[in-house]
């Protein structure tokens, strides 16, 4: 069945003329691109439905979280205990009570495999969902070559609601270390007009990790270790095509905006911006998106019951932006190789990264339940791989051991979106190592994602030249509904 809807449509007399306005609020040539899909029509669900993909840069254990492996020897097992959970005969890591307890309300897949331990291209195949390494694919600089990320395939097929863009991501970009940006958060072949929406509100330090600032450490327990600032909402990247220099300091942006509402709602009058600018416009100047994004100004007990730190703002917000209409959200759950538990994992997974995860994700599955959107908002939760079978120590650089990096089986945490509480599809061996059952694929993980927001198995987004991009390159994982 064709789908007319992702054609580029020849360039209308409307559109040429919203071409000469662009330079109304400095914007330039580069925003023709945009113009010209804005006269597409997105697929749009009969119904609204929603995805938050949450991901682990640096990559959870598979064993000490959910897929732990009791009967196993010491150094396979690790430091940690399972418990049961509601569900009968669903074991967890003792260290996350309160998922236990809610896993009526959510499922696992076992048996996720890739084929690399590399950080760079693990964080791109999980990101676009997409295994093949594409054309000279650089571990250290995103390229126009790259895959799109799973964000800007659905920022780019799937209809925008309440003048919102289609998909963000929060709290910050992957950015390692080094200040090295991760490949697989892009638009890539799209183009960098297809870029998610990256909501800014994370701020940058060198050595520090986790859900700052009640749960920051270093994995090496340096001394000294620079604090992260304190999370800061609104504080919103622009999207491609604005004029940096024209716009200047976001901050100073934000504070002005009352007096731009009213120059954009004259020019609103004169010439509607198209609905991508319409996006940028919304994100900067709508009081409802504003609230969602100023989670810090949330009522106290709703703060308490998510956590006053990053991890437990972003998931609130995620929801927050759920309800307001964006359809999808990825929340970088710690900055960029924040679960690279080398060494010092068993402290860090019990002390610093498992309290706030639990008590963030178990708030938001309770307000998405009780609200009734946990039917229509698929929740997802992976990293770019799992870790290694065997604990190992790294003297040199870890007072404490943990596991190395391992792509050949992770366990992914999914809920809602019609995935029925309480199962596990597949499985990995007595090691926890390789998948011993029904084996998923990063495609049919992505295809998983598709599938819940209504997109059809023929779905394509289309270049510039008109050629066809099909978005399906697996099929949804099977036994979740």
């Amino acid at each position: 069945m064709e789908h007319r809807s992702f054609i580029h449509p020849r360039v209308s007399r409307r559109t040429a003329l919203q071409v000469g306005s662009v330079g109304l609020l400095g914007l330039g040539s580069n925003h023709v691109a945009a113009l010209r899909e804005a006269a597409a029509a997105p697929v749009a669900s009969a119904s609204p439905r929603s995805v938050i993909y949450i991901f682990l840069s640096g990559g959870l254990s598979q064993h000490d979280s959910f897929d732990p492996k009791p009967l196993a020897p010491d150094n396979i097992r690790g430091e940690f205990h399972s418990i049961a959970t509601k569900t009968p005969g669903l074991d967890i890591c003792e260290h996350l009570p309160k998922l236990a307890q809610r896993s009526h309300l959510w499922s696992l897949v076992r048996s996720l495999t890739h084929p690399t331990n590399d950080h760079s291209l693990g964080h791109h195949i999980m990101l676009t969902g997409r295994t093949e390494t594409p054309p000279a694919f650089n571990p250290s600089v995103p390229r126009p070559q790259d895959w799109p990320a799973i964000a800007a395939v659905v920022g780019g097929v799937t209809k925008p609601r309440n003048n919102l863009p289609p998909a963000a991501v929060l709290p910050e970009q992957l950015i390692h270390n080094s200040r090295r940006v991760l490949p697989g958060q892009f638009g890539g072949i799209m183009g960098s007009h297809r870029d998610p929406w990256f909501i800014e509100a994370s701020a940058f330090s060198s050595k520090s990790y986790g859900a700052h600032p009640e749960y920051e450490f270093d994995h090496q327990d340096r001394p000294n270790t620079p604090q992260r600032m304190l999370f800061q909402a609104p504080n919103l990247s622009l999207p491609e095509g604005f004029s940096r220099g024209r716009l200047g300091n976001r901050m100073e942006l934000l504070s002005h905006i009352d007096r731009q509402r009213a120059d954009l709602e004259q020019f609103a009058r004169v010439e509607s911006f198209d609905r991508y600018r319409e996006g940028a416009i919304s994100l900067l100047t709508d009081s409802h998106v504003r609230d969602a994004i100023d989670v810090a100004a949330a009522p106290d007990a709703v703060q308490a019951r998510y956590g006053k730190n990053s991890f437990g703002w972003s998931l609130l917000m995620a929801r927050r932006l759920v309800e307001a209409g964006v359809n999808m959200v990825q929340v970088n759950l710690g900055n960029n190789e924040t679960w690279d538990t080398h060494g010092e994992a068993f402290p860090h997974l019990k002390d610093q990264l498992f309290p706030p995860t639990d008590r963030a994700l178990s708030a938001l599955l309770d307000d998405l339940h009780d609200s009734g959107l946990l039917d229509s908002t698929l929740i997802v939760m992976a990293g770019e791989f799992g870790r290694t079978p065997k604990v190992s120590h790294l003297p040199q650089h870890y007072k404490l051991p943990g596991r190395d990096h391992w792509g050949a089986v992770q366990t992914v945490w999914l809920a809602g979106g019609g995935v029925q509480g309480g199962r596990v599809i597949g499985s990995s061996d007595k090691l926890g190592a390789f998948p011993a059952a029904d084996p998923q694929t990063p495609e049919n993980f992505a295809a998983t994602i598709y599938s819940s927001l209504g997109l059809p198995e023929t779905v394509a987004w289309h270049d510039d030249l008109g050629r066809p991009h099909h978005v399906y390159h697996g099929e949804p994982i099977r036994g979740l509904t």
